[in-house]
């Protein structure tokens, strides 16, 4: 099994990214993190997925995602010629004397303050996928409240 990252154009209009899912669960495979959003051209979308599966039934996927009508383009991220990042907020117990832990924790990963109350703390962190679950890790004991995450979003650095 590999991990593939594969960005996707395609036209922005209802039915297509049910579409383009709809090829991966039709075949067993599921999706760790499918992001998408319209792009400076509002008439096309850019969606990244991340998907588990075996190469060979992933490159038939890629082959039929080409034939998609909806489909623009399809970018395969590959030896690490790309660059990924995800968005979390997190929301972490804190204490009058957690607090200053938590924000030296926030400074080293780059984290931003979003939002502040008596016990707790919300952070937004960046990053790839790596940083960002290092961090988590790393607050995790001092309790999390909630989490969300935007999944991957990734560029090839190929032309």
């Amino acid at each position: 099994m590999s991990t593939r990252i594969i960005g996707i154009m395609l036209e922005n209009h209802s039915g297509a990214l049910s579409r383009v899912a709809g090829l991966f669960s039709s075949r067993g495979y599921n999706i760790s993190s499918l992001t998408v959003a319209e792009t400076d051209d509002p008439t096309i979308s850019r969606m990244t997925i991340v998907v588990d599966g075996e190469a060979n039934v992933l490159e038939q996927i890629v082959k039929q995602l080409n034939r998609l009508i909806d489909v623009i383009k399809v970018i395969e991220m590959v030896d690490d010629d790309y660059v990924e990042r995800e968005l979390v907020l997190v929301q972490v117990d804190s204490t009058k004397s957690t607090r200053h832990e938590i924000l030296e924790l926030a400074s080293m990963y780059n984290a931003k303050i979003a939002a502040v109350s008596h016990s707790a703390i919300t952070l937004e962190i960046a990053g790839a996928k790596r940083i960002v679950e290092d961090f988590i890790s790393l607050v995790k004991p001092y309790g999390i409240r909630e989490l969300v995450r935007s999944g991957t979003i990734a560029l090839s650095n190929k032309k």
